[in-house]
């Protein structure tokens, strides 16, 4: 299964969730943001190649939408509602990321 996570400019909260979920058996995971001056911006291939994307706020839920329309075809996207309020591996951001983004693989699976 092909993770995406994606955050405004790809520093603090989709690299934490993909640090986290790395190294776990089945899973294959990247991080991205939507802003021009993220670290890894996001493209089309990226959504393409995704099987679930989790994305840190409803904003870039809808810039995803608006900036890629046609890759966005039966493609699920999941809302975290997660604040840029954390630092890279910040325990409580860990924590945060750990339940949600579990609570949701556990229904897919």
């Amino acid at each position: 299964m092909n993770l995406l996570f994606v955050c405004s400019r790809n520093q603090w909260r989709s690299p934490t969730a993909e640090a986290i979920y790395r190294n776990i058996e089945g899973l294959s995971v990247s991080s991205a943001g939507t802003e021009p001056s993220a670290r890894v911006r996001l493209t089309a291939k990226m959504i393409d190649s995704a099987d679930i994307i989790f994305v840190m706020e409803q904003e870039h839920k809808v810039r995803i939408r608006q900036n890629f329309p046609q890759n966005m075809q039966d493609k699920i996207i999941i809302v975290l509602d997660i604040p840029d309020e954390y630092g890279y591996m910040d325990d409580e951001l860990v924590a945060m990321l750990r339940d949600s983004i579990d609570s949701h693989l556990q229904q897919i699976r």
